[in-house]
């Protein structure tokens, strides 16, 4: 049973988010704070792990569903990442030129904006749990102004900032 719980709550998740991470802020009032079924730091975890390695952005979903119910959950949460691919082509069907509608467009627009809105209130818990001395709030500071007031490309930033944090467990 909890098995199909997870999947429900991943499938949740997915269904209702447009891009990998925009389902952080689901995923996290599910599995942290009503079902008590990871913590925050699992989450952090997860979330690393999905984005280190390659492929979509919603791959987290797989590794929470690990840290939730080990190997079968992950096999939940995998499922539940392919469950919207085989939804969104009868989706399509169904709405064809009803997307160009302006109201359609203004709604889509709207569900954007919001999801940006709850990932932000989802993140601030995580950050506060990852920044755990003044070297990683420095990093954060210093990766946040790199990627928002220069071109720099992301994986760069992030090659930097694991070679800070790297450097500041040596020295």
């Amino acid at each position: 049973m909890k098995i199909v719980l997870i999947y429900l709550l991943l499938v949740k998740a997915t269904l209702t988010s447009f891009s990998g991470l925009s389902s952080l802020p689901v995923i996290r009032g599910d599995f942290v704070v009503k079902y008590h079924l990871i913590s925050d730091r699992d989450l952090n975890t997860a979330v690393a792990a999905g984005r280190l390695g390659p492929g979509p952005m919603g791959l987290y979903v797989v590794s929470v569903g690990y840290f939730a119910a080990g190997l079968p959950g992950a096999c939940a949460g995998w499922l539940a990442m392919i469950t919207p691919a085989f939804l969104i082509i009868p989706m399509l069907r169904f709405i064809g030129k009803r997307a160009e509608h302006p109201r359609v467009k203004s709604v889509i627009r709207a569900m954007i904006l919001a999801s940006a809105g709850l990932l932000i209130f989802a993140a601030v818990p995580l950050t506060h749990d990852a920044i755990t001395d003044v070297v990683t709030l420095a990093i954060l500071i210093a990766s946040l102004a790199l990627t928002a007031f220069t071109r720099i490309d992301s994986i760069w930033v992030i090659l930097g900032s694991a070679i800070a944090g790297l450097l500041s467990l040596v020295f």
